[in-house]
């Protein structure tokens, strides 16, 4: 057992001075600077290889590519200044940023194309369109042509004599109509049923 004066009087300890207020016996300043010396010297040796290296690829990359020309050297563009606009280009430029060519993404689930694609519909369906860029054929509409098809018909075609049947062969059947025909979307319903109100509101204020 050691008492504490004997703590104090070991030879291996050395004496804190209390005005100094800290163990200077802690603090060894020469294996930091050590550290920073090679730190440094670590940083300048891959600093002269990697400016090393570069030089040989530049050097190898000219090898390749020849003597500079006119076509090959850098040209400051600052000197130009500034090139004069053009409102022709503008305007080029705003409609390519505005329409872009298909395909676009889809911002409302495909609704709107839908839609869009069942007024051109609708446009060829209940107006004379031309069909040809002659104008010798024109398109009539889907009203009128079922008009003409009730006064006069259609062309029946010639009965054609088909083959016996093979044992256990069915002959296919045609249900008509194939179709139950155009239904406009939930969307156009309801641009439908905004517009009739809005047209209906309109007529009040009137």
């Amino acid at each position: 057992m050691h008492k504490p004066d004997d703590l104090g009087s070991h030879p291996d300890r050395e004496h804190i001075e209390a005005e100094v207020g800290f163990e200077q016996s802690d603090v060894k300043m020469t294996g930091i600077l050590v550290f920073l010396v090679s730190l440094g010297m670590l940083v300048a040796v891959a600093a002269v290889l990697c400016y090393g290296v570069g030089k040989v690829i530049n050097a190898h990359l000219n090898h390749e590519d020849g003597p500079n020309t006119k076509w090959t050297q850098a040209v400051n563009i600052r000197q130009l200044g500034n090139m004069p606009s053009s409102p022709e280009m503008q305007n080029k430029v705003a409609e390519l940023t505005q329409q872009f060519p298909t395909p676009r993404v889809q911002t409302d689930d495909g609704n709107q194309d839908v839609a869009d694609l069942h007024a051109r519909e609708d446009l060829l369906l209940d107006n004379y369109t031309w069909v040809d860029a002659d104008h010798t054929k024109v398109r009539i509409p889907i009203e009128r042509a079922m008009e003409l098809l009730a006064k006069q018909g259609l062309q029946v075609a010639p009965t054609v004599q088909l083959p016996a049947a093979m044992a256990g062969d069915d002959r296919p059947v045609i249900q008509a109509p194939l179709t139950s025909g155009f239904a406009p979307t939930a969307f156009e319903q309801e641009e439908a049923r905004s517009a009739a109100i809005e047209a209906h509101e309109r007529q009040e204020s009137k």
